[in-house]
């Protein structure tokens, strides 16, 4: 039985309990709970090895080992397996807060001169441990309370999202408003808007939303796939994408890309998918 490498938490020294007697593994252990302690960490597919993706503080893995400095983990967002340093890591209360605005920073004190101690993506989770008056009290520091929404307060649109990150750099595995590829793109929209998603293009293309097979054209919402390559449809003639032709998250005309795309070797589409 073959299994995806980055949804399948085994490495040979170790693999999940769920996962016995399916793969092959020197010990089977339940795993246990940490959370992502810097504002981005890159998630590799070795120790030191090719960043896969990316996580951003709080969010949640299950560690299976941890081993010369490498903690082997599967993320709680989207069951993604790989590699993350031991010490980004630690123990403590699910956080309660997300931020919704591209990106925000947390300051020493509730005033806006005073210094600013870390800035955080789009997505970030963060715990609320009080409130003086236009800013909340974090684990991280005192974040404007207009650039934060309860984890269980979803938004509505996933384009409006993306659209957030206009013009955030393109980086491949990025995730965050610092660097973002265009799975990234899709996953944040997505699971900002309360949709379960994966992580890169082929298993977006395989399984989110429905497929469009009766020829109807895109519609605001949709995504339009490529080998290797996924674009969010924000009208009848636009796209919205993380690309490296224009190294960011940009608008471009649908005629355009698709000739651009097909001109540099990427082919035609190959999926259009639609949300519920």
């Amino acid at each position: 039985m073959s299994h995806d490498r980055r949804l399948t938490p085994a490495n040979g020294r170790v693999a999940a309990l769920s996962l016995q007697g399916q793969v092959e593994a020197a010990r089977f252990v339940e795993g246990w709970t940490r959370l992502v302690a810097p504002a981005v960490v890159a998630l590799r597919d070795a120790p030191k090895g090719r960043r896969d993706r990316e996580l951003l503080r709080g969010e949640a893995v299950t560690v299976y080992e941890d081993h010369d400095g490498w903690s082997f983990v599967q993320a709680a967002r989207d069951g993604y397996v790989g590699y993350l340093p031991t010490g980004a890591l630690h123990e403590g209360q699910a956080p309660d807060l997300r931020v919704r605005v591209r990106a925000t920073h947390a300051y020493e004190k509730a005033d806006i001169k005073s210094p600013d101690l870390v800035g955080f993506s789009f997505g970030s989770r963060l715990r609320h441990m009080g409130q003086e008056g236009r800013f909340i009290l974090t684990d991280a520091g005192y974040v404007p309370a207009a650039h934060l929404a309860p984890v269980g307060v979803v938004e509505d649109d996933p384009v409006t999202v993306a659209t957030l990150l206009l013009g955030t750099p393109y980086l491949w595995g990025g995730n965050s408003a610092f660097g973002i590829d265009c799975s990234g793109l899709v996953q944040a929209a997505c699971l900002a808007c309360g949709l379960a998603c994966p992580g890169d293009s082929d298993l977006q293309a395989a399984g989110l939303g429905a497929p469009v097979t009766d020829g109807s054209p895109p519609r605001r919402g949709d995504l339009l796939f490529w080998k290797g390559h996924v674009a969010w449809v924000s009208g009848p003639e636009t796209i919205l994408h993380a690309n490296a032709h224009h190294m960011a998250v940009a608008f471009e005309g649908l005629a355009e890309a698709l000739a651009r795309i097909e001109a540099q070797g990427g082919g035609a589409v190959t999926a259009h998918r639609r949300l519920g």
